[in-house]
């Protein structure tokens, strides 16, 4: 989708305690859900940018889980610095509101208490006992010792993350979150947690800005996924729901730092922990530069290795956006639209089901257009209530999590 300029960030998977690379990220992913881990949380990492005098800075981020666990861990990123980055002191513990905690546990790295993640490179902290509810919110704190000239990070995260003055020095262990004197809407490193529990895995959400929540109410949690997470715990205890869409995002195309679903595809899915399901909302931003060909092509591809790595997958259909605030829309991109999803709707030997977004939030006077009751106003993004149609839209037992939800 067209964007908000912002910024803050995340990106994903680790498989030592301080850098991965010798082995495949989907590789990695799968001998952690061996091991009893689960991603509760995730987000991708999007873009990075340039920072001048920070040093002796505290970040302080809130992130809402899906599944509980009784430990847990922190996946961190620096995909697209140029330089290092030293994490002095790290923390994780329970909110107690706003941006104070009720007891932050200190994080170590390979048994060390800080970490130096190489240009490019991601960490994984030790695990630490925690008895974490399934949607509950943490916060992580993460000290920043030394000069910080890049950061990696997601922006328009639609959630408050605070942040100490310069210089102020290190302040994860506070309970208090009064040192924390200014606030960005975007998570900085930050690419994962992920718990120990008995778990029948994670259903991973691969999308654009609409899944990321954009235009969704700041800080109360109403993206799409985690309204679904509230459906499956609600039924079905145990089961994460992860959030990996990225603002602007494409299936045929992409950036430096916002790399196409293709090719982003082992980063940001099939290397999380316990990934049982895909839930592939994609192409709305691939209408107007891509045929209905390619569209459908790139789904089939996407479809075919996430298979190859044991996972369900579910597609969904495009939403409406005539009227669209900022252009974009025509009857050529509709007609598109119309081909893709009929693929979506009767490609039973490509997805293993649907869910049909289309069908919950358009407008039955004019199905080209995004009902007004869902509309966020830009015609295009829903807002909380087309959120939450599309999280009731989908038929839990498509994700094939078992034990009866329905």
């Amino acid at each position: 989708m067209r964007g908000i300029r912002g910024r803050l960030a995340a990106l994903l998977v680790a498989v030592s305690a301080v850098v991965a690379g010798t082995v495949a990220p989907a590789e990695a992913g799968q001998q952690e859900a061996r091991r009893g881990w689960t991603g509760t949380w995730a987000t991708a990492a999007s873009e990075h940018y340039e920072v001048s005098g920070m040093s002796e800075v505290t970040v302080r981020m809130p992130v809402h889980t899906s599944v509980g666990g009784s430990a847990v861990r922190i996946r961190l990123t620096n995909a697209y610095a140029t330089d290092p980055v030293t994490i002095g002191h790290a923390t994780v513990g329970l909110r107690d509101g706003g941006s104070a905690v009720a007891r932050p546990y200190d994080l170590r790295f390979g048994g060390k208490g800080a970490v130096t993640i190489p240009a490019g490179g991601q960490a994984v902290s030790d695990p630490v006992g925690l008895a974490v509810p399934a949607l509950s919110d943490l916060v992580v704190s993460l000290h920043l010792p030394g000069r910080v000239t890049h950061i990696t990070d997601h922006w328009w995260a639609q959630q408050t993350v605070y942040w100490t003055d310069y210089g102020a020095g290190d302040h994860a262990a506070d309970t208090s979150g009064d040192a924390y004197t200014w606030t960005t809407t975007s998570w900085p490193f930050l690419s994962g947690v992920d718990v120990t529990a008995p778990s029948t895995g994670s259903v991973v959400a691969l999308g654009d800005s609409i899944t990321d929540g954009s235009y969704s109410t700041a800080d109360t949690n109403q993206r799409w996924p985690d309204l679904l997470s509230a459906r499956l715990n609600a039924c079905l205890p145990g089961a994460g729901v992860l959030n990996a869409g990225i603002t602007s995002n494409r299936i045929t195309a992409g950036t430096a730092t916002n790399p196409s679903a293709l090719d982003r595809l082992d980063r940001d899915v099939l290397s999380q922990p316990g990934a049982r399901t895909l839930i592939l909302f994609e192409g709305i931003n691939d209408l107007g530069g891509a045929s209905a060909e390619q569209i459908i092509a790139g789904m089939k591809t996407i479809a075919h290795r996430a298979h190859q790595r044991g996972l369900r997958v579910v597609g969904a259909t495009i939403t409406p956006y005539k009227d669209f605030t900022w252009g974009g829309w025509t009857e050529e991109t509709e007609t598109r639209r119309q081909q893709v999803n009929a693929f979506v709707r009767a490609s039973g030997k490509v997805f293993d089901d649907y869910a049909d977004f289309d069908r919950a939030v358009r407008d039955p006077a004019d199905p080209r257009r995004l009902g007004a009751a869902y509309d966020s106003g830009d015609h295009l993004h829903p807002n909380d209530t087309g959120m939450k149609a599309f999280a009731d839209s989908i038929d839990l037992t498509s994700l094939g999590l078992g034990r009866g939800c329905t």
